[in-house]
């Protein structure tokens, strides 16, 4: 299951809205430290809110860090291409040397 910011972003702001209801009402009931932590739940859910409407797709890097991790691929992709090809050249030669040879002699008797 991936990370999806369309889902998360309004349930942060559904939190924070429902955290800023709840520090009215423990204010109101004279709850100083209840009132604090619902403000400060407040403040983060709307913080992370923030953050995944100004960067979709989490903390994944810049365009010019993914264009330069695709390049670096390709490069080892063309490597690893060019690294079969010759490993198949090679099974290929053997195999033209062992069907050239011919059968050895055999040892012993004969049935």
């Amino acid at each position: 299951m991936t990370f999806k910011p369309a889902i998360w972003r309004p349930i942060a702001i559904v939190l924070s809205a429902v955290n800023l209801v709840a520090v009215g009402f423990a204010a109101g009931d004279a709850e100083p430290w209840h009132a604090g932590i619902h403000s400060a739940l407040a403040l983060v859910f709307g913080l992370w809110a923030q953050r995944l409407r100004r960067d979709p797709e989490g903390s994944r890097g810049s365009n010019s860090e993914l264009q330069a991790g695709l390049e670096a691929l390709e490069a080892d992709m063309g490597q690893m291409r060019q690294e079969l090809t010759e490993a198949q050249e090679r099974l290929d030669f053997a195999e033209r040397l062992l069907a050239q040879r011919p059968e050895p002699g055999r040892v012993g008797p004969e049935r």
